[in-house]
């Protein structure tokens, strides 16, 4: 058995394809994100607002759409279409960002391309759990985070390749096409998905109106989530702190592709690990290892000490990325599992947009300690509501293990 059967033993043939086209997605994406803030300035004159503006509107747009998306899946009763259209119209517009003159332009190409994420993603992780039996799911869900960290380690090293050759930034931008077009080929090729006409509305009420029937369960832990987002700060504030302590730019980038690996091999594990001890104990040890990271962090003084502590958190997405994923799959009925999994992306993503701008302002006003320890209490504070919320309800487990089945 060779190394890749080893690692996706046990998931289902799809879920290895919505892994590779997230390795070729990130690959494409990271290949042009590093270098869009040296575009702006550089190349368009453009400043940190402009930045901000893109930024903000881009993740805003993505937050928003993916709740939508995940009550329009459930009402079609379709994954597939959503997946084909959110990373078929990211991959296309993502490398016009080569031919912008105004910074506008690159801004309607990042809305554009976020439309495509939030078309995409609940869709996508809803699809996981429908051909994933519930026994596989932490090993499925942990696969397909691990592809996707590992083209965030491959997309700035080819990017780096490519201007290291002699090619302008705009060349760089344009061959991110590559990438997206195997993206497409490997959905409609190999991308499958069970037949769901089976699964019939309850009571004919629209899907936006059925929030109540993914339980108290469900809600405690979404907001738990939100909690814990709201102390999640944007991770170029860890950045930030390893500029503070001394470390060079360059080392810096060696840093952040070490980072992803870490993140890469991590969720391979933790995934895995919760299909064998549970979810809700991953998560609770992955949040409360997510407060100590965070509180040595604003304390911590030595350089050594310090890049330690940012390679080690990336131990916290192995235990929480895949496995939160698993756990939301496992509260939510099948016919609700897209509304689901949208209001999970959607909380996170909205969470994290007041996040870093109060994560910010505390640094300014008293220091990093008082950021750090902020994150810290409010992954404290939504660990102890993780504590209330079931690993799964009953009724719901049930159900899920007669309509799971694995995709062969």
């Amino acid at each position: 058995m060779s190394r890749f059967e080893r690692i996706t033993k046990g998931v289902p043939k799809t879920v290895v394809a919505l892994g590779v086209v997230s390795l070729f997605t990130d690959l494409s994406s990271e290949m042009i994100y590093p270098l869009i803030p040296v575009f702006l300035t550089s190349v368009l004159g453009a400043g940190a607002l402009a930045l901000g503006v893109i930024e903000g509107v881009a993740e805003s747009t993505a937050a928003i759409l993916k709740i939508v998306s995940g009550w329009w899946t459930d009402s079609v009763k379709r994954r597939k279409p959503f997946v084909f259209a959110g990373y078929g119209i990211a991959g296309a517009v993502r490398p016009l960002i080569a031919f912008a003159t105004v910074w506008p332009f690159v801004l309607a190409v990042r809305f554009v391309d976020r439309v495509g994420k939030g078309v995409r993603t609940a869709p996508r992780d809803a699809l996981i759990a429908d051909v994933t039996p519930e026994a596989s799911r932490g090993a499925a869900y942990g696969l397909h985070r691990s592809m996707d960290h590992f083209g965030a380690v491959l997309g700035p090293l080819a990017a780096a390749a490519l201007l290291w050759a002699g090619l302008t930034m705009r060349w760089v931008f344009f061959l991110a096409v590559i990438p997206a077009i195997i993206v497409i080929f490997v959905i409609a090729r190999f991308v499958h998905e069970p037949d769901h006409t089976d699964i019939e509305d309850k009571d004919g009420r629209p899907v936006v109106l059925r929030g109540a029937e993914l339980g108290s369960g469900y809600w405690r832990l979404m907001v738990a989530v939100v909690i814990f987002t709201l102390g999640n700060s944007a991770d170029a504030f860890l950045i930030l702190r390893l500029s503070d302590v001394g470390v060079a730019t360059v080392w810096i980038a060696v840093l952040w592709s070490m980072f992803s690996l870490v993140k890469m091999g991590a969720n391979l594990v933790g995934g895995r690990l919760s299909d064998r001890s549970g979810r809700k104990p991953l998560v609770l040890i992955g949040w409360i290892f997510y407060a100590v990271i965070y509180l040595s962090m604003g304390f911590a003084t030595s350089t050594p000490i310090i890049i330690a502590l940012f390679l080690a958190y990336g131990l916290y997405f192995g235990v929480t990325e895949p496995v939160e994923r698993a756990w939301v799959a496992s509260l939510a009925p099948a016919d609700l599992r897209g509304s689901a999994f949208g209001y999970y992306n959607g909380a996170i993503g909205i969470g994290a947009l007041p996040a870093s701008i109060v994560f910010g302002g505390i640094w300014a006003a008293f220091g990093p300690a008082a950021a750090f320890t902020f994150g810290a209490v409010m992954a404290g504070i939504a660990s102890l509501i993780l504590l209330a919320v079931p690993e799964a309800s009953g009724a719901d487990t049930a159900h899920m293990r007669a309509d799971s089945t694995p995709d062969a």
